[in-house]
Formats: C-alpha cells, sequence, structure tokens
C-alpha cells in the first residue's frame, strides 16, 4: 500500500501534517461541542477522543512511507522484484569468481 502511495507522489510529509492537523482539529472539535452542544462535558469528550484517535494511524504512514522513500533512494527508485533478484545473483556471482 505505501509503495502505491509513494508511487501516486503522496510523500510522507502529508501524513504528518495530516496527524498534526488532528490534533488540532481534536482540540477544535471538543470546544466547539463544549461550547455549542447541550449535551455536555462527556459527549465534547467523545468527540475529541474520536478525532484524536486519528493521529497516531497518520503518523505511522507517515513512517512507514518515510521508510518506503528512503529505500526508493536507496535503491535508486527500483522497486522491481525480479530486477533486484538480478542484482542479487549478479552479485554473488561477481563474489564466486563466476
Amino acid at each position: 500500500m505505501m509503495r502505491t502511495l509513494h508511487k501516486m507522489g503522496i510523500r510522507s510529509g502529508i501524513f504528518y501534517f495530516a496527524g498534526v492537523a488532528s490534533v488540532g482539529l481534536s482540540f477544535a472539535a471538543w470546544l466547539a461541542s463544549r461550547q455549542l452542544e447541550d449535551a455536555g462535558l462527556d459527549r465534547a469528550d467523545r468527540w475529541g477522543l474520536f478525532i484524536g484517535e486519528w493521529a497516531p494511524t497518520f503518523f505511522a504512514m507517515g513512517v512507514a512511507l518515510r521508510i518506503e522513500e528512503t529505500h526508493c533512494q536507496e535503491s535508486g527508485g527500483v522497486h522491481d522484484i525480479e530486477h533486484e533478484r538480478h542484482r542479487h545473483h549478479d552479485r554473488q556471482a561477481s563474489m564466486a569468481g563466476v
């Protein structure tokens, strides 16, 4: 999934930003629910927690994409498994003196 997102041009910074934004949105939702609804503090807390739980997911996806970006940079942008297999075989053959 991360490889597909990376190929689509989505970078880790987008998910890091979404994580930070969800923390701010969580506070804003809590504050708005507390002030605008007559449902009480419990409901405001639930809204804040619901949106706040998105942040770890966004940060984890950002980290996963960052790993994919780093891997892509180290391999020169090559993600083809068959190509990697041939490179590994060639490397072993050259080390064996073949």
